[in-house]
């Protein structure tokens, strides 16, 4: 089981996590097309768990899952790595990447409520203030991409529901992380093989549904593929997982509420996005709510009980 984190390293890791994930919707977008989205999440996380296969080893953390701990994992990988990202990479075929990043944000609902409902972890008052705020900030962020986007409204609708499937894919896989027995698996097994899991399935789905695999020549689809997998995989989760270890799923939702700002703020230098006093007032909105969730007393996470 691995030691809590301090409040320093929560925050450096919540930093580094964010500015990573909120650059990945520009990379996703740039790989769909000659390759299947399902196939690209494949080839993803085929990447992605070689290099924590590696990691591991290297750690000195076992490469062997402890006994009966494989459902875990291999439940892990399917809702994370298999639902979350299938749905997500789908989206944004009928949305854009900005709306699906504000959809994503509603996260740290789930989160919260699955906390409660499976391991009793009930949101503190704080958590619930704090919330409010944030949530509101993401509506006005959520409406400013919707007039802007003006996509018709069955594509909108097929998108954000789509986006919904993989937030709740994640939300379970997070949630999953507080139980007593995932706890009690080093993070970096458990990453191992639920990545290895989250591939499997991935490639079965791609073949099922997308036919032989399909490569793209081009160098920046692979600059990208490489980037999504050692980066906004192998180091992001390396990283996240420890934060909802050590703060909870709701509270470690949050990533979720400043990624869409990041992806804004990224788009605005590369993209030529112009920011609206809508979508100005909804960032500020959610980082005030992000702020206070973060700075306020840590709610404690239930310690896991040997099995």
């Amino acid at each position: 089981m691995s030691a809590p984190l301090g409040r320093g390293t929560v925050l450096l890791f919540f930093c580094i996590i964010t500015l990573i994930w909120g650059s990945t919707w520009i990379v996703i977008r740039d790989q769909l097309g000659v390759v299947p989205a399902h196939w690209s999440v494949a080839y993803r996380f085929v990447i992605a768990a070689a290099a924590m296969a590696a990691y591991t080893r290297w750690q000195g953390s076992p490469l062997t899952l402890p006994p009966g701990a494989w459902k875990i994992a291999a439940l892990f990988g399917f809702c994370q790595f298999c639902v979350n990202f299938n749905a997500v990479y789908l989206a944004e075929h009928h949305i854009t990447s900005g709306l699906v990043a504000c959809v994503f944000a509603l996260l740290l609902i789930p989160n919260s409520l699955l906390a409660w409902a499976w391991t009793g972890h009930k949101p503190s008052r704080s958590f619930i203030l704090s919330a409010i705020p944030a949530i509101g900030g993401i509506a006005l962020l959520f409406w400013n991409e919707v007039q802007s986007a003006r996509a018709p409204l069955g594509e909108a609708a097929l998108g954000i529901g789509l986006t919904l499937l993989g937030v709740m894919g994640a939300s379970i896989s997070n949630v999953l992380q507080t139980t007593d027995r995932a706890r009690a698996i080093p993070l970096p097994t458990m990453l191992t093989w639920g990545m290895i899991f989250g591939a499997t399935f991935d490639a079965l789905f791609a073949l099922a549904v997308s036919g032989p695999p399909v490569f793209d020549p081009r160098p920046g689809y692979w600059l990208g593929l490489a980037y999504l997998a050692l980066f906004a995989s192998a180091l992001a989760f390396s990283l996240y997982m420890p934060i909802i270890r050590t703060i909870g799923a709701g509270r470690a939702a949050y990533s979720s509420v400043i990624v869409p700002i990041i992806a804004m703020a990224l788009s605005t230098l590369f993209e030529g996005y112009r920011w609206t006093p809508l979508a100005v007032a909804g960032a500020v909105l959610a980082m005030a709510g992000m702020v206070w969730a973060l700075t306020s007393r840590r709610e404690v996470v239930p310690t896991p009980v040997a099995d």
